[in-house]
């Protein structure tokens, strides 16, 4: 089971972020705030549960944070700063969208651009080990899924609502057939 806190004392947000891997679409990132005491027996890394689970995740989740915000950087800006930055970027301004302020911040992975005034904690595996951070990874993860699906419904060619913009063989060779979209982040390797 996941731990409910990293210091019981203080407010904590978790941090994630989904879509860095991707050839087209935002990054998009969650900040969850859950009760310190906060215990769920499904919750885990979102990249561990199925489609229906994080669906119904999703809901508890919604329900349950004491507050939780859900922010995206756009391709054309992912183009301007590169990923890293804003994959940082999308987890400051889901911080900056939270109805209530946290104490600390719990940030899966190993690096972050400070947030102001709120000290942090990076942590390598985050999700699998932090129920805040596995929730934010279940939010950002399911937010960004449905947006991928309702672009694709626009630009069925890329089959989006099966590969989320990732970089398949099937994406790769419909660029090759049908060039990028506004929605591709012409700084990657798209070929």
């Amino acid at each position: 089971m996941l731990k409910s806190h990293y210091t019981p004392t203080i407010l904590e947000a978790g941090l994630d972020e989904v879509g860095r891997g991707c050839l087209a679409g935002p990054v998009v990132a969650a900040a969850v705030i859950l009760p310190s005491d906060y215990r769920h027996p499904v919750l885990t890394d979102s990249k561990q549960l199925s489609h229906r689970q994080r669906n119904k995740l999703q809901v508890d989740i919604r329900r349950d944070a004491i507050a939780w915000a859900i922010a995206e950087v756009s391709p054309a800006d992912i183009d301007k700063v590169n990923i890293l930055k804003a994959s940082f970027l999308a987890m400051h301004r889901a911080t900056d969208a939270l109805s209530v302020r946290p104490e600390h911040l719990l940030v899966d992975g190993n690096r972050f651009t400070p947030y102001p005034m709120v000290p942090h904690t990076c942590i390598i595996k985050g999700d699998s080990l932090y129920l805040s951070i596995a929730a934010a990874s279940v939010l950002a993860k399911t937010y960004r899924d449905e947006l991928m699906e309702q672009l694709g419904l626009t630009y069925p060619a890329y089959g989006w609502a099966q590969n989320v913009g990732y970089p398949t063989a099937y994406h790769r060779a419909a660029i090759r057939e049908h060039g990028t979209t506004p929605h591709h982040r012409l700084s990657f390797r798209l070929l």
